[in-house]
């Protein structure tokens, strides 16, 4: 009898330990997995980055360029650029999951990844909150769920506190660049409106339903930012930020409210981006402070 018992329970817990995983993706697909993901490539840094906060970052078998945080994602074997993926090198690394970025992505690649019979998972974090949603996901597909759970866990409680924080303050018109030529932004649906929202600044260009719009020139005066927020290469503050500074006709110009941030932190959406919003939050109120009494 008490063999019979230990049997059964072998079998349970053997039985627990490759148990089918199902998990339904941004796009709306229910994608299935015999057992937990042991072999991943993620397309795109913030996945690669995401996937180590959540506990799987030992099986990224390979990712794309610039996927350099943490340090030991600068270890993962490369299979090309986020926009143009390296498809023979990706089925060569015989991965049991591949992590795609919707809006990011060649989504018909991803489709020739499926055609070649590769499981494919599509992520597409619009929300500041959809990256705690993404981290248990990711521990789901990967068995780490004690680790992402967690995580998940801090990362609503720290975006919790940075809403309760920023709530009611009096709105500030801001101008987000990303780059200078051409000259582009973030639209509504894109996550750093959200950080926006959160801090109490109103997206001058959130009408505009792009991820990353192109504007002009007489389009940014013509909005008037009190703000202008922009990102460059890296931490230093990117070149272009100071040639706003001849259009002294512009609220953001003529009160000295032309300010930036490391894109690592605020236009990857990894459990960083409360870090770039937080400095966002920082900047807008110096910019609220600056208002003539």
């Amino acid at each position: 009898m008490k063999r019979c018992l230990f049997a059964l329970l072998a079998a349970a817990c053997l039985s627990g330990a490759h148990a089918e995983v199902a998990v339904r993706d941004d796009s709306g697909r229910d994608v299935r997995l015999r057992e937990p993901a042991r072999r991943i490539v993620a397309l795109a840094p913030h996945i690669a980055e995401t996937l180590f906060a959540a506990g799987a970052g030992d099986k990224l078998v390979g990712t794309v360029d610039y996927s350099d945080y943490p340090p030991a994602a600068k270890q993962v074997p490369r299979i090309g650029g986020y926009s143009r993926v390296d498809l023979e090198a990706v089925v060569a690394l015989k991965p049991d999951l591949v992590l795609a970025w919707e809006s990011g992505n060649n989504m018909a690649q991803a489709d020739k990844l499926r055609a070649l019979g590769l499981t494919v998972f599509i992520v597409q974090p619009n929300r500041i909150a959809d990256v705690a949603g993404q981290l248990e996901r990711f521990g789901r597909l990967a068995g780490t769920s004690t680790v992402a759970d967690t995580a998940a866990r801090h990362f609503r409680e720290r975006l919790a506190a940075l809403q309760a924080g920023n709530a009611g303050k009096p709105k500030v018109r801001t101008f987000y660049q990303i780059w200078k030529a051409p000259l582009m932004t973030v639209g509504g649906p894109q996550i750093i409106s959200d950080a926006m929202r959160i801090c109490g600044g109103e997206n001058v260009f959130g009408q505009l339903d792009q991820m990353a719009p192109r504007v002009s020139l007489e389009a940014v005066i013509e909005a008037d930012p009190e703000a202008i927020v922009a990102t460059g290469m890296g931490d230093a503050k990117p070149e272009w930020l100071d040639d706003w500074q001849q259009w002294k006709q512009m609220t953001a110009v003529r009160r000295g409210n032309l300010f930036h941030i490391n894109p690592d932190i605020m236009q990857r959406h990894t459990p960083r981006i409360l870090d770039g919003t937080e400095q966002l939050c920082r900047h807008l109120d110096t910019a609220r402070s600056r208002r003539p009494h």
